[in-house]
């Protein structure tokens, strides 16, 4: 694919303004509509929201690190931004869709793509019953919450709740609990990508649940159904030394 017209993006940062002004000077800002690539400027945060923004604009996007982790981005240059481009790797992701039914009845939807997420929503653990496939693997995790993870996204929230990293390819899901009181030994389980999960809140009233995709908040959930979305594919563009693949490989050996 040749990438003649390039949109940048930047989070609201100086850092990551500067970048935008500079790369608009050299290479132009085109229209997202009219754009070949899209690069966000900034942090993972910064790209997580361009991509749920584009999510079904089959447009490829090359981030650029000017934030703090940028685990999905690549490095910061100024200059042959169009020679990495040309050179870069394409990985091909599917997010997950989350269904939410709420305590008076509202149905909510949202994506996401690095992981769906419950909390307890006050001082009271959480109850929650897992169905995988319409059947019971947990009857009642008590816990603070509990994650299904993309292989993008099991290096961020997953990983830091003690979840293992999903190499890219690997069709996997993690699913793992936060804070796990019962069952104490449960510390989590790798799913098949067309796995559908299930969650149904139990005592919903006294120990009220909220529901994170990403960036969408849903609180006071009954139920919640999380599956693969087959149907929204995202591109991201990597240089080839430092590809989503070797990044994710790479992570599990850091000490």
């Amino acid at each position: 694919m040749v990438f003649k017209n390039i949109a940048f993006v930047a989070a609201d940062t100086r850092q990551a303004n500067e970048a935008h002004d500079a790369l608009t000077a050299e290479y132009g800002n085109c229209a997202i509509g009219d754009a070949d690539v899209i690069v966000p400027l900034g942090g993972d945060g910064v790209m997580l929201e361009t991509l749920h923004n584009n999510i079904d604009s089959h447009i490829p996007v090359y981030g650029m690190n000017r934030g703090s982790v940028g685990f999905l981005m690549n490095s910061y240059e100024q200059k042959s931004l169009k020679d990495r481009l040309d050179s870069a790797v394409a990985v091909s992701l599917h997010p997950l869709h989350m269904g939410a039914i709420t305590t008076d009845g509202a149905e909510r939807k949202a994506l996401a793509i690095n992981e769906v997420s419950l909390f307890r929503e006050t001082g009271q653990a959480a109850k929650i019953l897992i169905r995988v496939d319409g059947v019971i693997r947990i009857d009642e995790l008590i816990c603070d919450g509990v994650m299904l993870s993309t292989p993008a996204g099991s290096t961020a929230y997953n990983f830091s709740a003690h979840g293992p990293i999903i190499p890219i390819g690997s069709e996997l899901l993690a699913l793992t609990p936060i804070s796990a009181f019962r069952p104490r030994r449960w510390r989590g389980a790798l799913l098949p990508d067309r796995a559908e999960v299930s969650f149904e809140i139990l005592e919903s009233e006294k120990r009220p649940i909220s529901a994170m995709a990403d960036f969408t908040e849903v609180r006071d959930v009954t139920q919640v159904t999380v599956k693969q979305a087959k149907d929204h594919t995202i591109t991201l563009l990597f240089d080839a030394e430092h590809n989503l693949e070797e990044r994710i490989i790479r992570e599990q050996f850091l000490p």
